[in-house]
């Protein structure tokens, strides 16, 4: 039995905590990117470099608190910036919007238009990044870094393996689970979001209705710069900031959304956690779990990893052709790319 238990703890710190974290973290950039193309029809390749540049800006006003001298007790100063973070994010995105998607909006053109506007964005979005925070990692976490340690946790149940639970991970999810309702209700019970949600499904009604194309572009627009600044940032503190690791998570946000199904907020939430947990588990080495489960002196010879960390963004490339080619609306059903 307590193999059993050990093999469990194992398992949760390796694979089921990290990718609850990580699962959370794609479902709000997939949020983000499922909004824009519920309201104006395009994939926005632009998003993971939004991403990059809400957390770049979050990244320089946490310096700024900390050469002061505020923190936020054991919490990361980062939350404090964060704020901040979104506000610079958002006037970003509805200056590209103005100054880019508003003419070819206006002139009707094609949807592979816009979404190849969004990719020349994306280019000077990663390298307005670049120039002013520089291409390495930039480590901005700070605070208490543990709520449980694997050691206290060892003491206090007796067991071989310890669960470790970062607080950076506990922050991503609660976090995540604020954000998510807090956006449900919104597009539920608002007058605003009620008026988004009519014209996700019927553009000419809506407008016939008397609803603001205009002001409901600029809300997704602001809403979108919002969930993706607080992505990023919960990326980052959980991990690292580097630009180039924000234009990669592009595939796996995009695979999140359409696995789910693309303009559908639920099926966002649900992709994302698809995707996180088909990262985790196909590349964790399954050795020392299984060596638990097996005989007494008995253990794997390999590692007993299916695909190295490497490649873990390929999975996502892999789960997004097969669900293109079998089942293209997603889980629930979204609108057909």
């Amino acid at each position: 039995m307590t193999d059993i238990l050990n093999a469990i703890v194992l398992f949760a710190n390796f694979v089921f905590v990290p990718g609850l974290a990580y699962g959370s973290q794609l479902a709000l950039g997939a949020l983000g990117v499922t909004l824009i193309f519920s309201i104006l029809r395009f994939a926005n390749f632009a998003h993971g470099d939004t991403m990059a540049f809400g957390t770049m800006c979050t990244i320089l006003v946490t310096w700024w608190f900390q050469s002061m001298g505020i923190s936020f007790g054991f919490l990361p100063t980062a939350l404090l910036a964060l704020p901040f973070g979104i506000l610079l994010t958002i006037l970003y995105v509805l200056g590209t919007d103005r100054l880019i998607y508003r003419f070819y909006r206006k002139n009707k053109s094609a949807n592979i238009i816009l979404m190849m506007a969004s990719v020349g964005v994306m280019f000077v979005t990663n390298g307005i990044v670049r120039l002013i925070i520089g291409p390495g990692d930039q480590r901005f976490a700070d605070g208490e870094r543990f709520v449980m340690r694997a050691r206290e946790f060892k003491e206090m149940t007796g067991l071989a393996e310890g669960l470790a639970i970062r607080t950076t991970q506990v922050i991503t999810v609660v976090v995540a689970i604020m954000v998510v309702a807090a956006l449900f209700w919104f597009l539920q019970k608002s007058r605003t979001g009620k008026a988004m949600r009519a014209y996700s499904d019927n553009e000419d009604l809506a407008l016939l209705s008397g609803i603001n194309p205009d002001k409901v572009v600029m809300v997704a627009w602001i809403i979108t710069a919002a969930l993706a600044t607080i992505a990023g940032v919960l990326y980052g503190l959980d991990k690292s900031f580097k630009p180039f690791v924000y234009f990669q998570l592009l595939l796996p946000i995009f695979a999140a959304a359409i696995v789910g199904g693309i303009g559908n907020p639920l099926g966002a939430i649900a992709g994302g956690f698809v995707i996180a947990f088909s990262e985790v588990t196909i590349t964790y080495a399954y050795k020392k779990f299984l060596a638990y489960l097996g005989p007494d002196g008995w253990a794997p010879d390999g590692l007993v990893q299916l695909l190295s960390t490497d490649y873990k963004f390929a999975v996502s490339f892999v789960i997004l052709v097969l669900v293109l080619l079998w089942r293209p609306t997603g889980i629930f059903k979204g609108k057909v790319l």
